[in-house]
């Protein structure tokens, strides 16, 4: 028997024994039947909701509501573009247990009634995503639940097997709903903060300048972390807008695309109906059963032939959207020879004809396997070939930009004119290129100039290993 407005307004004198109440009358609670409402004016001039438990399970859900509504600290109030309610005080009664809120003015409006296009379905998916975007401290400050996408899958499973095992169920249903359980690909999503299976009536609407706008958000009891998809499984008593509540969704929580969010939505709200058969199973009340096998029945028929995996395919948007969520692919090999990333062509061009230069890049390209490490003789070589640039501090500037940091040294006096201080090349055959006696570069041209073409082979081939 539900309690009258005067009742309830006890209630609010118990759980806040300073005040008065001046007026009472009766609230409706968007239609769900979980609780005895009421409105009442106090002797402070403020306007508070009572709520009352109609049985234990509204009085389990009342208490959770209070625990979350204290995880909403002044901070993470101000992170919602609506208003939560405030929790005044709480109350023991004979019968249940009621809670004290602020009063937030508004109206519900109804899944069935949610129209399509942009209004009301495309804020309702903009208000879910505000609620999924809040940090998860939140919830793990508090110590309420946090589940994992395989938590969540395997409680799925288990509401699966149990209705199974009733032989109640069509036996179509099992199979479409294990279908789900078995796509991998459903179950890869990020879990959030959650409202653990919000309804549209939950909120609050208000009439504005530029049309409806959210109010506030009633129902926090469910106040967790975990499947995302819980909260919009009342879209599917929204066909029409369904689409347009997923997509403004989808555009105001600014994430990687959740390929099976409406497909697991989906699943959630058809398990309602499993979820009612076993309840009537549970407490052994042959009346529910056979209207919740009534109603299985009725789903079977709707849905024959529809897959609800057929949602889980990502589309070209998914894939690019995902892109920045995957981690970079090892760097693939990368040709380090001379020719590429350590000298510039008309560099080498200074110093070797274009035939001989043409055969050098060759040469690199492929690294022979019998080369050795630079010995002193070819070291002292290559010291000794002399620039044909005339301008020694342009080349210097030439190959410094092309050396990838090797340090470089041009003598002006071109007896000496590249130095190189490669750490790779070993201590003794620096020292016996640094002492090597200077011969006269134009005689012993010809020489130097094969001795450097072997020495840069060598040295790019080295590289590249």
């Amino acid at each position: 028997m539900a309690r009258s407005p005067l009742t309830l307004a006890a209630s609010v004198t118990s759980a806040l024994p300073r005040v008065g109440v001046v007026s009472v009358g009766s609230l409706t609670d968007g239609g769900t039947g979980r609780y005895d409402s009421a409105v009442a004016e106090l002797d402070d001039g403020r306007r508070v909701v009572v709520r009352a438990s109609t049985d234990e399970a509204a009085s389990a859900a009342l208490t959770a509501q209070a625990r979350a509504l204290r995880a909403l600290t002044p901070g993470v109030r101000a992170l919602l573009p609506f208003a939560a309610p405030e929790l005044l005080g709480e109350a023991d009664l004979d019968s249940g247990r009621a809670v004290v809120l602020d009063f937030i003015p508004g109206y519900h409006v109804d899944a069935g009634h949610v129209p399509a296009g942009p209004g009301v379905a495309t804020i309702l998916g903009a208000a879910i995503a505000a609620v999924h975007a809040l940090p998860t401290t939140v919830v793990r400050s508090e110590g309420l639940t946090m589940q994992t996408p395989e938590q969540s899958r395997d409680a799925v499973a288990r509401v699966v097997d149990r209705t199974e095992h009733t032989h109640r169920a069509p036996a179509a249903l099992i199979a479409r709903w294990r279908a789900v359980l078995a796509a991998a690909n459903l179950w890869r999503f990020e879990a959030s903060v959650v409202l653990g299976g919000v309804e549209s009536v939950d909120f609050l609407f208000a009439d504005g300048p530029h049309g409806p706008a959210i109010s506030g958000l009633l129902e926090w009891s469910g106040l967790a972390v975990g499947d995302p998809a819980l909260d919009l499984r009342w879209t599917s008593s929204a066909p029409d807008a369904a689409s347009d509540v997923f997509e403004a969704y989808a555009a105001a929580l600014h994430r990687a695309p959740d390929a099976g969010l409406r497909a697991r939505a989906r699943l959630y709200a058809e398990l309602e109906f499993a979820k009612w058969l076993l309840h009537g199973v549970d407490d052994g009340d042959e009346e529910i059963v056979a209207d919740a096998e009534g109603l299985l029945a009725s789903l079977a028929d709707g849905v024959s032939g529809d897959a609800l995996t057929g949602d889980a395919d990502l589309d070209v948007d998914h894939a690019l959207a995902l892109l920045d969520r995957v981690a970079a692919a090892a760097p693939a090999a990368v040709d380090t020879s001379m020719q590429t990333d350590a000298f510039d062509a008309d560099v080498l061009a200074e110093y070797l004809d274009t035939d001989d230069l043409t055969a050098t890049r060759g040469a690199a390209a492929v690294p022979s396997p019998d080369t050795q490490p630079l010995d002193a003789a070819e070291l002292a070589e290559l010291r000794r070939i002399p620039p044909r640039s005339a301008d020694a501090s342009a080349l210097e500037e030439a190959i410094a930009r092309n050396t990838g940091g090797i340090d470089l040294e041009i003598d002006e006096n071109a007896t000496a004119p590249i130095a190189l201080d490669r750490p790779s090349v070993p201590a003794s055959s620096v020292s016996a290129y640094a002492e090597t006696d200077v011969h006269d570069p134009v005689a012993d041209q010809a020489d130097a100039e094969r001795a450097s073409r072997a020495a840069l082979h060598r040295w790019a081939s080295s590289d590249s290993e």
